[in-house]
């Protein structure tokens, strides 16, 4: 869940702002809230309750025949080396680097994953056609989240 930083100049915290604090993370579905006061620093977080999730196991022959449709030798799928912020585009109202139908070649830039205020640009590790885009501009994405797919 993303984190929201607040800054507010030149007031005193009180139990009432806390209390608004934690219905605004509650509200918009935050985790954590770090509120700056001046040379004070402020931090809430709270607890997200987990879902039990089922556990299948599989034996070595069935885990090998086990695949997603996609996932065969022609397809390429690049996914996220980090939790941020997807952006299709190096400015909001520019043009996106990529769309489908798109060929890309290898080291080109494909989008960028913002983390804690650092731009992280996401490029092709293979030269090949962008068939899919898994993910909406804006959306905050996970370790390991797909993002494209491409035909080689």
């Amino acid at each position: 869940m993303p984190v929201l930083l607040l800054e507010r100049c030149n007031q005193i915290m009180n139990e009432t702002d806390i209390r608004k604090y934690a219905g605004l993370m509650r509200e918009l579905g935050l985790t954590g809230l770090e509120v700056t006061e001046g040379d004070r620093v402020m931090r809430l977080e709270r607890a997200v309750p987990t879902v039990a999730k089922e556990v299948v196991t599989l034996d070595a022959a069935s885990a090998s025949t086990v695949t997603p449709d996609y996932a065969d030798t022609d397809y390429i799928s690049v996914t996220s080396p980090l939790v941020g912020v997807f952006y299709a585009a190096p400015a909001e109202n520019a043009e996106p680097y990529v769309a489908i139908g798109d060929r890309v070649k290898k080291g080109q830039t494909l989008c960028i994953v913002e983390a804690m205020k650092l731009m992280n640009e996401i490029t092709a590790e293979e030269d090949g056609v962008i068939s899919e885009i898994c993910v909406t501009n804006d959306q905050v994405v996970e370790f390991g989240t797909e993002l494209f797919r491409m035909k080689r």
